[in-house]
């Protein structure tokens, strides 16, 4: 597979923010009532994730690691503002639906972590591939299930009628808190079923324990490139 495959594959399936890594869970249980909302903040994250992921990657090297938090927090800021006042101007209705969880992507663990553990460490494209990737993954799992609630709970998908004039009855708790850990849950269940494995589920296949500290073993992938 072609770096700039993986990276997208990596995002969407084999380390989905949202289904694999358990990530965003706040803005995924909160907003995620229909899937108009969902594909909204979902848009929004994942163009706040693309742009912080390049201009970091541009700047790793001048950032000193005193600082290197905090200024990765005053970009993901900055950007975050950018794209809150351009839904304010443009899609008012979306704005006022989605409200405090806009400006809360500026402390999402999505960005942060991969500007920490990606856009850090690699060149600009990328990087920002990376973000698309992660971004495209974390919209796909909002949308699904913000669709799937506001399907159950509502009737409706995108606010069109698909009860088939009342033969479907909707289930009003699935549009509630608790109906978004039941869609949740059942989308991770899926997911296990269909055995998608990351490297951490690798490695402790492979005997891991997670202590690298205490442990005398190399890693199954330094073996392997030792190997080679």
């Amino acid at each position: 597979m072609k770096p700039w495959a993986e990276r997208i594959y990596n995002g969407v399936i084999r380390e989905n923010p949202t289904l694999v890594l358990m990530l965003g869970m706040c803005p995924t249980l909160a907003v995620t009532t229909s899937a108009m909302n969902a594909l909204g903040m979902g848009v929004s994250t994942m163009a706040v994730l693309i742009m912080s992921n390049f201009v970091i990657s541009l700047v790793r090297k001048i950032i000193p690691d005193q600082v290197r938090l905090p200024a990765y927090i005053v970009i993901v800021a900055s950007l975050v503002t950018v794209v809150e006042l351009l839904m304010e101007a443009f899609v008012p209705v979306l704005y006022n639906a989605l409200g405090i969880y806009i400006p809360l992507i500026v402390v999402n663990c999505i960005i942060l972590g991969r500007a920490e553990a990606y856009a850090s460490k690699n060149p600009p494209l990328m990087s920002l591939l990376d973000g698309l990737g992660m971004g495209l993954g974390f919209t796909a799992a909002l949308v699904v299930i913000g669709a799937l609630r506001e399907l159950l709970g509502s009737g409706t998908v995108f606010g069109m009628d698909v009860t088939l004039n009342g033969m479907l009855e909707p289930v009003g708790i699935f549009v509630k808190a608790p109906g978004a850990f039941l869609i949740l849950a059942f989308l991770v269940a899926i997911m296990n079923a269909c055995h998608i494995k990351n490297r951490s589920d690798k490695l402790v296949e492979g005997g891991c324990d997670g202590h690298c500290a205490a442990c005398g073993s190399p890693c199954p992938d330094k073996k392997e490139e030792a190997a080679k």
